[in-house]
């Protein structure tokens, strides 16, 4: 199992690779995609059981991204962790490529477990999986991330009620807080606060990590393992565009791609 500093080294590079695919591709989400790279570096290199050699394996654990739109990160993970060949993501967005601008199981990318575009929806799927596997008796655990933006969405507060209902402790949901989305601070758009609160009165246990620190955040996964009963929410607080100094907390970055020459000035910031 890697080292914390080479998980750190891991994420750089897919900080690189993500900036190079969308750059070439010429659109796609930049600043959600760096904020998350920390917590997907966790989740494919420590604390998801997969393998990536094997990506139906039955006994996997799954991992839904409810907010398909930062795809370029999880393509970018998943090639560096082994599912496919880190050249292919130089075909990001383009005509006849696996990687398409939000994932799809159809497009035949290995590791893919959800079609997603539509926000609001993975959790609920996420809950179905959890559910589905209770009933199955099996072990394994559903993962889910979700944009704290995305919490506006009606349709996520029905699947939280659903998770609590269930007593699905075999559920654990991300949400990147980066405090940003398409339109400035989600505090502005819709506030989300007390979001602790309200996820703790849907039944939910509640842990909050810096989504930056990739031993906190797999110690916060180990530590919400132990908790029965109740699905398990991280409030993963991280900083859109993380990686890249000159574009930090910037909302602009939301969607917008790198031109060349911004790009060799983001890959000589990453770190």
């Amino acid at each position: 199992m890697s080292s914390i500093s080479e998980l750190k080294n891991i994420a750089k590079h897919i900080r690189i690779d993500l900036l190079k695919s969308i750059s070439e591709a010429g659109s796609g989400h930049t600043g959600g995609s760096l904020s998350s790279a920390d917590i997907f570096t966790a989740l494919y290199f420590n604390i998801l059981n997969h393998k990536p050699d094997n990506p139906n394996w039955a006994e996997r654990d799954k991992l839904i991204l409810s907010i398909g739109h930062i795809a370029p990160v999880y393509y970018a993970t998943l090639a560096h962790v082994g599912y496919f060949s880190i050249d292919e993501l130089q075909t990001l967005r383009k005509l006849g490529s696996r990687l398409q601008g939000h994932p799809g199981k159809d497009h035949g990318l290995p590791g893919i477990e959800l079609s997603a575009g539509s926000l609001g929806q993975g959790l609920s799927v996420a809950v179905g999986l959890a559910l589905a596997s209770k009933i199955d008796k099996k072990n394994n655990y559903i993962y889910c991330i979700n944009g704290d933006g995305e919490l506006q969405e009606g349709s996520i507060w029905e699947a939280a009620m659903s998770a609590s209902h269930h007593k699905l402790d075999n559920l654990i949901t991300f949400i990147d807080r980066n405090k940003l989305q398409i339109d400035g601070e989600t505090e502005n758009v819709m506030s989300l606060e007390p979001l602790a609160d309200k996820w703790k009165a849907f039944g939910w246990e509640v842990f909050e990590c810096n989504g930056h620190n990739i031993e906190e955040i797999i110690n916060t996964v180990n530590t919400a393992k132990t908790i029965k009963n109740k699905p398990k929410l991280i409030i993963a607080n991280t900083i859109m565009g993380k990686g890249v100094k000159s574009i930090e907390n910037n909302h602009k970055w939301h969607g917008k791609a790198p031109s060349k020459t911004e790009l060799e000035q983001f890959i000589s910031e990453v770190y």
